[in-house]
């Protein structure tokens, strides 16, 4: 194995089930397609929960005091909202969204198939929330640094076959969108690998549990996305996986 294998298998998982889910999506009825995002949606949100419980984990409270795994989920979450919005994470990654899928239009034009809005507006809803499940979840940060510290990517083979099932549900509604988000997979997980390596064990337990936490956290929100709660604005809130173990960090030296 060498550093970035995990990655390697998670894309090439998500661009077989995005192939496979567009083959057969055309073929199912809208509602079919409606129920498969559902239940992707509650699936979602199970994970969600589970990992968004790390901020009860015994480690975080001992090193920081029992209230205050809350309060530092609560801050995260804030501080990188704010952060986010003001650097327009969601309106960017939607952009990236609307380039591919005008370079995917054009090869479309070329062979003289018609493209419309309605098309383009799948496509990038497609790659946004993909991008997200497949970005946000602790198994990728986890997966991704675990990986670059050398313990192997057992984490990341295990979200390759999650991910794998998920794209062929996400591309029977949205489409090629889906392959697409693999351009944010790589670059978030072979980023995190780097990291892993070049900085080591660098993240200590406590702090590892308050990023879980917020991130699952996040993922409630790709979860209300896509049983089409409320389009919360999920990318915005990203930097709330950078402010968590930063404020773990604060914490735990002022105690």
């Amino acid at each position: 194995m060498f550093p970035g294998f995990g990655t390697l298998v998670n894309a090439t998982t998500v661009l077989l089930g995005a192939l496979v889910g567009t083959l057969v999506g055309h073929r199912l009825p809208e509602r079919t397609r409606t129920v498969v995002t559902d239940g992707l949606g509650l699936v979602t949100l199970l994970i969600a929960g589970t990992s968004a419980a790390a901020v009860g984990d015994e480690v975080l409270s001992d090193a920081v005091g029992g209230a205050a795994p809350m309060l530092i989920v609560l801050g995260s979450v804030l501080v990188g909202g704010i952060v986010g919005s003001l650097l327009r994470l969601e309106d960017r990654i939607e952009a990236l969204g609307g380039v591919l899928q005008r370079a995917a239009v054009r090869r479309v034009a070329r062979s003289g198939a018609p493209a419309d809005a309605a098309a383009r507006e799948r496509f990038v809803q497609g790659f946004v929330v993909s991008s997200l499940v497949f970005c946000v979840g602790p198994l990728t940060i986890l997966g991704s640094i675990n990986e670059g510290l050398g313990n192997g990517a057992d984490q990341l083979l295990l979200k390759s076959a999650l991910d794998g099932f998920a794209s062929i549900a996400f591309a029977a509604s949205f489409g090629w969108g889906v392959g697409a988000s693999v351009v944010s997979l790589v670059a978030i997980q072979g980023g995190l690998t780097a990291l892993g390596a070049g900085l080591g064990s660098f993240v200590p337990d406590p702090h590892l549990a308050a990023l879980t936490a917020t991130g699952g956290l996040l993922l409630v929100g790709v979860a209300l996305r896509l049983l089409d709660v409320k389009q919360v604005k999920v990318a915005d809130l990203l930097p709330a996986l950078v402010v968590a173990p930063l404020l773990t960090a604060l914490v735990v030296a002022l105690r």
